[in-house]
């Protein structure tokens, strides 16, 4: 029951931009691979939108798994979607059972790959 207690108390919203804020690094990791980044690209697009549309639309914590089934399901060819949307999920759920990666991401999600793409 503890887990499932701290996620009432992490809003989709605040996570949905904070989680944007930990995209910059992963771009800067995917900018660097020296193999076709198109699917890399296409699945950070696809992460970006919901995350964004998350952070605007903010529904409460036990309506964030319907939220995003409706947006699977909305979807005609749904892989990529279904596959953002769980990681969304699993990633939501790990920030409200995890103070090390739920500080990680309050603190800006601080990267050396991020750093290394500003300079």
């Amino acid at each position: 029951m503890g887990a499932m207690a701290a996620v009432t108390t992490l809003r989709p919203a605040a996570f949905g931009r904070q989680l944007l804020n930990a995209l910059d690094a992963s771009e800067g990791r995917t900018r660097r691979r020296k193999r076709d980044q198109t699917p890399d690209t296409i699945g950070l697009g696809i992460k970006r939108r919901l995350l964004s549309d998350l952070a605007d639309e903010g529904p409460e914590p036990e309506a964030l798994e319907a939220w995003l089934m409706a947006r699977v399901l909305a979807e005609p060819a749904s892989g990529g979607m279904r596959a953002m949307c769980g990681e969304i999920l699993h990633e939501y759920r790990l920030a409200a059972a995890d103070p090390t990666f739920s500080r990680w991401l309050e603190e800006g999600a601080p990267s050396a790959d991020a750093e290394r793409q500003e300079a």
